[in-house]
């Protein structure tokens, strides 16, 4: 019986936990003017991790309950491997939360962080 509430509740714990670090739509793309490049602009990398990854790795990049900091994830990653965690997902974190630019903007901002 034990085992089987155990399951449950990890079951239920890792469905939540999925859930809280989805919702990377267009409405959570923070982008701010880049300046005199003709009009483009550049991605917040903040503020797009705010909207989409702090959830489970924390406000502060501290990590919270069984997900990772990356306070220091430059260390041991490089831009391009965390691009690739971003993209192809690594244990709970599903993959595809951020693309395209954005991605490669949190990546190199998250790269930093040593």
């Amino acid at each position: 019986m034990k085992r089987k509430l155990f399951g449950f509740l990890l079951g239920t714990t890792l469905v939540l936990a999925l859930a809280a670090c989805g919702g990377g739509d267009d409405d959570n793309a923070a982008n701010e003017p880049a300046g005199d490049n003709g009009g483009a602009t550049a991605v917040n990398a903040e503020e797009v991790y705010q909207g989409n990854c702090a959830s489970c790795h924390g406000k502060d990049l501290a990590g919270a309950g069984s997900f990772p900091s990356l306070q220091q994830v430059g260390a041991k990653y490089s831009q391009d491997e965390i691009a690739g965690i971003i993209e192809n997902g690594r244990g709970a974190m599903p993959k595809g939360l951020i693309k395209g630019d954005e991605k490669d903007a949190v990546a190199a901002w998250l790269a930093e962080k040593k």
